[in-house]
């Protein structure tokens, strides 16, 4: 049985719907991931879901041990990871509360533990990153908000910052320039992990405020929770269509 994974992010630490059969607390080569793995059924499949800042939230981007969390999904049998994203909008379509299915990619992250290959005994490995998403899970995602009636972008090009504090509009401007649509902060190196344990992965990023300068005043996490609190039915909702199409 193919096993679907949900990393959920930042406003998506449960699924609503979920049976939940389990929770498995998986040791990894790489130390402890976020948390139990939870194992359920959604729309009567099986899934894995594991918050990526853990269950109560307490684990801020930078401080994610990505490797330990990927390398668990992989030991539970997960071959399916569909990422939750939480992002600040850049270009004008990228709106408070607009769901987009990235396709693309920049990384301005630093001194996180980025990969499985560091030499020695693990040996050293070159992944082929043209596609940074999987195509073959991003056309099913495409495929299941259009059935499920959810309004989306199907394109993206994702800003990795580091976090955890909020960019400058300074910064934004240069994320603009470099064709940058939106920012999160834990984009990579999740994406590139998936990829070199040969694991398909995509991304379902859910834009929570307009990034630095691009809207009104500062930014609040009020303004973040109340966009997030809403876009999420909608990303359940997808959800919920693409596991039953897989």
């Amino acid at each position: 049985m193919t096993r679907i994974a949900i990393i959920g992010g930042t406003g998506l630490t449960s699924l609503a719907g979920l049976e939940i059969s389990g929770k498995e607390t998986v040791e990894t080569l790489y130390g402890e991931a976020s948390g139990p793995i939870t194992q359920g059924h959604l729309s009567g499949k099986e899934i894995l879901f594991l918050p990526r800042h853990g269950y109560a939230h307490s684990i801020p981007p930078h401080k994610v041990n990505y490797r330990a969390n990927i390398s668990a999904l992989k030991q539970a049998g997960a071959e399916y990871i569909i990422a939750v994203n939480a992002v600040g909008g850049i270009t004008a379509e990228m709106q408070a509360g607009v769901i987009a299915i990235p396709d693309q990619l920049i990384d301005y992250t630093w001194s996180r533990e980025h990969t499985f290959f560091d030499g020695g005994e693990s040996g050293v490995e070159h992944i082929d990153f043209t596609h940074p998403y999987c195509e073959s899970l991003r056309n099913k995602l495409i495929q299941a908000g259009q059935q499920a009636g959810v309004v989306f972008l199907d394109y993206g090009t994702y800003a990795a910052t580091q976090g955890p504090r909020l960019e400058t509009p300074a910064e934004i401007n240069r994320l603009d320039r470099d064709g940058c649509h939106i920012v999160g902060m834990t984009g990579m190196p999740e994406a590139a992990l998936a990829r070199e344990l040969e694991l398909c992965y995509a991304s379902v990023s859910v834009v929570a405020n307009m990034a630095a300068g691009r809207g009104e005043g500062e930014i609040t996490m009020q303004e973040i929770e109340q966009t997030l609190l809403s876009a999420m039915a909608d990303v359940r909702k997808l959800l919920e269509a693409l596991i039953e199409e897989l």
